[in-house]
């Protein structure tokens, strides 16, 4: 775990030294989008292969824009010479630096912290394949996977789903609470501050469409429940992949 957070620092330092912006190119990228796009402010502005296309990121989302701030283009860039899929590697990277800006003592983790491997779940409640996973969490704990939980109900807000999310984070025991919630039993109905409604937030930015939502760590998403076996060999071929 901490190689491959170490190549991702050393792929990020890469990125930042070939992605400047030129000060008057960024600035006619900004003032045409405060004309496209009233109210929302872009975080980055880099450039891309293509000459005059830059990318324009939003959270965890980017489009692309020319320099005059004509044309907008939403969809993936593909490098076919390489074979590199540009767009998905740099909505990884957001990914990752979305869910590092989140300290752990916002989630419910089982698995120690020198694990082999992490993965970030988005997990709601009342979910089946959400529940099956949860009860088979000391296999991925065995294989050497650690899960980190976030909340992802997905009735919405409000729902009975979200309330029984926030009542098993104002639990005296969050992980006893998850664990009988998980299995079908109720958890007394508590309110307190909590992160719920922000984490169901980020996983809209981020395009969850059902759950679990396994996020690993170079931020692919793997929808839906994936036995621990499995997912361990997988987790494996991917550490063994070149630059990995």
């Amino acid at each position: 775990m901490k190689k491959a957070f170490f190549a991702l620092c050393i792929l990020f330092l890469a990125a930042g030294a070939q992605a400047q912006v030129d000060q008057a190119t960024e600035q006619q990228i900004r003032n045409s989008l405060r004309v496209l796009l009233p109210g929302l402010q872009p975080d980055e502005i880099r450039s891309t292969p293509i000459a005059n296309l830059y990318e324009v990121t939003f959270g965890t989302r980017l489009v692309y824009l020319t320099a005059d701030g004509r044309y907008l283009v939403q969809g993936k860039l593909i490098d076919l010479e390489t074979r590199a899929e540009i767009t998905e590697a740099r909505l990884g990277e957001l990914k990752v630096a979305a869910l590092a800006k989140i300290d752990e003592s916002q989630m419910v983790i089982y698995g120690p912290d020198d694990a082999k491997y992490q993965i970030t779940v988005f997990t709601d409640i009342d979910c089946g394949y959400c529940r099956k996973l949860h009860s088979e969490m000391e296999q991925y704990n065995a294989q050497g996977i650690r899960i980190r939980y976030l909340f992802y109900p997905r009735a919405g807000i409000p729902s009975p789903s979200y309330d029984k999310a926030v009542s098993v984070w104002c639990a005296d025991d969050r992980k006893a609470a998850m664990d009988k919630a998980k299995a079908g039993g109720d958890v007394a109905a508590r309110t307190c501050e909590n992160p719920v409604a922000e984490q169901y937030a980020l996983g809209q930015t981020m395009r969850i469409q059902g759950t679990p939502a396994l996020i690993l760590d170079d931020g692919e998403i793997l929808p839906g429940y994936v036995p621990a076996d499995k997912l361990r060999r997988a987790l494996d071929q991917r550490s063994e992949r070149p630059g990995s």
